[in-house]
């Protein structure tokens, strides 16, 4: 199986799991048929105006990296976003993303403008104040997800034991 970070290298492939990510998050069917999430792929060849087989060709790739599920039904094939790989994306990139947040406004200098000094730029103090927002909800969503994974894995195997 190729590796996540190479299949996602792809910028046809990012836009495929962008138009899936859309669908999946309306939950809505385009046709009777569809289910709810779901995108057949004579849409997303209309949506990418990109020839057939160069889409099936990129929803293969997504497919084995564990990216999309697909479901047959006769000749025509619905493909849904399936999110979980990513994790190990994020896993890789938040020590990144939160290398320099310690979680306090400590390191912003005060100074008291009456004072004669000149007051911190209130837009860059914001920015900042929000970066590291944003990093720590990555951060506790991460660990949030991990703990409920473990949980979910534990809560299976003890009701395989129980059943044994």
């Amino acid at each position: 199986m190729a590796d996540i970070f190479s299949v996602i290298a792809d910028p046809t492939r990012r836009r495929l799991l962008e138009l899936l990510l859309e669908r999946y998050e309306a939950g809505d069917a385009v046709e009777a048929s569809t289910h709810a999430g779901e995108s057949s792929v004579s849409e997303l060849v209309h949506a990418l105006n990109l020839s057939q087989p160069t889409v099936s060709k990129h929803l293969k790739v997504l497919r084995e990296a564990g990216l999309v599920a697909v479901r047959e039904e006769g000749q025509h094939r619905y493909y849904k976003l399936d999110a979980s790989p990513l994790e190990e994306v994020e896993d890789w990139a938040i020590p990144f993303l939160s290398a320099d947040f310690d979680g306090s406004l400590d390191d912003v200098e005060w100074v008291d403008p009456a004072a004669g000094g000149q007051a911190p730029d209130a837009a860059g103090t914001a920015s900042e104040f929000a970066r590291n927002v944003g990093r720590s909800v990555a951060t506790s969503s991460h660990q949030a997800r991990t703990v409920v994974g473990d949980l979910q894995a534990n809560a299976t195997r003890l009701v395989s034991r129980l059943r044994k």
